[in-house]
């Protein structure tokens, strides 16, 4: 059985939940975003339910687990809990902040130090999941030290009757803390509200709004001819785009769809893939709509992509691969400044049985120019 300590850590409080907590607790949960990622979450939630919780938090504790309310200054702005460990020391730890209490830390900062406190009683393992699109859930996740070990497919229904992946993570006693600082950061204003744009085209990260689009882009004989991966359905499109932030939060790859700064529409795709951290190297790749094509979109989004990677993370080499007969491509790359390095030669299976090859090319950061 855990103690029921009080946590301090920095201007945080973790202290087992209270009777007198009921009012901030309503208000903590009555929202419409916790209530987006937490489907089983009373909506509305009332008072009689955050009676219901403050047994239950009572209960766990009886049980062998713990349930914290996070409090700053006095102030309810979250709860953190495990439940109890079991035979083999593992035990799973969740959590929520209070709207009033977002993108300041505290989930990161109260999941860590509970961690570390459970190390500290016995516990060998601690565990957590989080939605593939809660992406501020996979923040707290890799800012407070867990470890990625895989996704589990539809394990979750959500209130619209639609199945979600979960991402699993764990931390173990005694292992070194990776670095908080993610290797892809977002753009500044965030994973939703970041943007890069020139004037004339922007990139916003792809979302399930743009999978439409990005599916008709996909099937069109242009982009169709030069893709590697089989055709997908609009439905492996929609699942792609909402993988976007898991992705771009894990340090995996960046997405984005680019747009017509003017209109907004969406003209077509960027991404930043097959991040490689020990070489310091990425690959870029792109497709355009028929129809925003010829005004230079292309060019001016894989620049603003390199301009940011180059800026903003550890990237020394961002590398592309195109068909040697894709020559619009192989524009685009010389009109934003790589340089061809090399030819593999029937790399390429074409739909007719034959095989193209494979043009390479690079860019570094020593020969970038602003």
């Amino acid at each position: 059985m855990l103690p029921d300590d009080v946590i301090s850590t920095g201007a945080l409080i973790l202290r087992p939940a209270a009777v007198s907590d009921a009012e901030a607790v309503v208000r903590m949960c009555d929202d419409p975003v916790t209530a987006r990622f937490l489907p089983l979450l009373a909506r509305p939630y009332r008072l009689q339910d955050a009676r219901e919780y403050l047994e239950m938090a009572a209960t766990r504790w009886e049980d062998g687990g713990a349930e914290y309310v996070i409090t700053e200054a006095g102030r309810v702005v979250g709860s953190i809990g495990v439940r109890p460990p079991d035979r083999w020391g593992v035990t799973e730890l969740g959590y929520l902040v209070a709207p009033w209490a977002r993108n300041r830390n505290v989930a990161a900062t109260a999941a860590r130090a509970l961690t570390d406190w459970l190390f500290d009683h016995g516990v060998r393992r601690v565990e957590l999941q989080a939605e593939v699109e809660n992406v501020a859930s996979l923040r707290v996740a890799y800012k407070a030290g867990f470890r990625e070990e895989g996704r589990r497919r539809e394990a979750k229904r959500l209130r619209d009757g639609r199945f979600a992946d979960l991402v699993t993570f764990a931390r173990l006693r005694g292992e070194a803390v990776l670095p908080p600082e993610p290797y892809l950061p977002f753009f500044e204003g965030g994973f939703e509200g970041g943007e890069l744009s020139d004037g004339v085209v922007r990139l916003t990260p792809l979302a399930v709004a743009d999978a439409a689009d990005y599916h008709r882009m996909m099937a069109d004989p242009d982009v169709a001819a030069f893709a590697v991966a089989p055709p997908t359905t609009l439905e492996d499109d929609e699942r792609r785009c909402r993988c976007t932030g898991y992705w771009w939060v894990s340090g995996q790859r960046v997405e984005l769809a680019i747009r017509d700064a003017r209109s907004g529409e969406f003209a077509g795709h960027v991404q930043l893939m097959q991040v490689l951290p020990l070489l310091a190297q990425a690959m870029v790749g792109y497709s355009l709509l028929p129809e925003h094509r010829g005004r230079g979109f292309m060019t001016r989004s894989v620049r603003l992509l390199v301009d940011w990677a180059f800026d903003r993370t550890p990237l020394h080499r961002i590398v592309a691969g195109t068909d040697i007969a894709n020559v619009a491509s192989h524009a685009v790359l010389e009109r934003v400044g790589f340089a061809r390095e090399g030819m593999q030669r029937e790399l390429f299976a074409n739909p007719d049985g034959t095989r193209a090859d494979h043009v390479e090319w690079a860019l570094l950061r020593s020969q970038w120019k602003h």
